[in-house]
């Protein structure tokens, strides 16, 4: 992975966790650089970002530690998205009470607009974002 997506990478996992950047603003920026997909597992506490190529960057992502739920909560976990939605809550927040509805982690798909949250189990939701701006490439690496 080269410097300059590093940087915009790592810039985006402190930007969550200190309330500094917003998710659209993240995944436009991670798609301006190539990111296809990344992933959240609440155990390691690491995120997990993919380029087209197959090419790979892990980050801490040092949040409060809580327990996951045993069960799934489908409805908790929307009701959490949904409080992101409307900024009525900061990424930690999210993180405690995605993991209190059973949640272990999630991938965020940029190119296919999706979230799929997941539990212990194997229990999924999935939430649908709306498309990039336009100002977002697949592959440049300047802002617009």
């Amino acid at each position: 992975m080269n410097a300059e997506r590093t940087q915009v990478i790592q810039r985006c996992a402190q930007g969550a966790l200190s309330g500094e950047l917003g998710f659209p603003e993240i995944v436009e920026r991670l798609a301006e650089i190539g990111v296809e997909r990344y992933h959240a597992d609440y155990s390691r506490q690491e995120m997990t970002y993919y380029l087209a190529d197959g090419e790979s960057l892990v980050v801490a992502s040092l949040h409060p530690s809580h327990p996951s739920a045993t069960e799934f909560s489908t409805s908790a976990v929307m009701s959490a998205v949904q409080q992101s939605q409307r900024n009525e809550h900061t990424y930690p927040d999210f993180i405690r009470k995605t993991m209190a509805a059973g949640c272990v982690g999630y991938f965020v798909q940029i190119t296919g607009r999706r979230v799929i949250y997941f539990g212990r189990d194997g229990d999924s939701h999935v939430e649908h974002f709306p498309p990039i701006p336009v100002s977002a490439t697949a592959t440049g690496m300047q802002r617009h």
